[in-house]
């Protein structure tokens, strides 16, 4: 067994939320959708037990609201080959398919969301991909040291 690995998924809280994963049946979704080849590459290297930060992107504040984590590994997404589906992909077929996803459960949801504009004031965090200019990858990896120190300040 590998070291435990750490992430970051961004979504979208009007399209599901932190709230919607603790409701879900089990408390477990899969995480479909994903169609960046690099967010795509880093959930084929997550494993189960690795810790997700779930972040809320486009909302108001945009911020890390709890932690799931990997239950499991990646898998092809089925919305790729549903023509109804708003993540149809004519050009991947199922014999080869093009897109993955993974299944995360839900661990906890902080007492307070962390902003994007708290986090960037952490001086620790100062690398983390997030927080990077131009960053916009709905999967992104976290060093153990960024994870840590966002519990840290979860836990105020």
């Amino acid at each position: 067994m590998g070291l435990r690995k750490y992430w970051l998924m961004k979504s979208e809280p009007s399209s599901f939320a932190i709230d919607d994963l603790q409701r879900a049946p089990k408390q477990t979704t899969c995480w479909d959708g994903v169609r960046n080849y690099q967010a795509r590459n880093f959930m084929r290297t997550m494993a189960i037990g690795d810790g997700v930060l779930f972040y809320h992107s486009n909302a108001d504040p945009p911020a890390v609201v709890g932690i799931a984590e990997i239950v499991k590994t990646a898998y092809p997404d089925s919305t790729q080959f549903d023509k109804r589906d708003a993540h149809y992909d004519r050009e991947s077929k199922p014999s080869d398919p093009r897109w993955d996803m993974v299944d995360i459960k839900y661990v906890r949801t902080f007492s307070r969301p962390l902003t994007l504009d708290e986090l960037r004031k952490e001086s620790k965090l100062k690398g983390m991909v997030l927080l990077q200019k131009g960053s916009r990858l709905s999967v992104q990896p976290v060093t153990p040291l960024e994870w840590k120190h966002i519990l840290n300040l979860a836990s105020d």
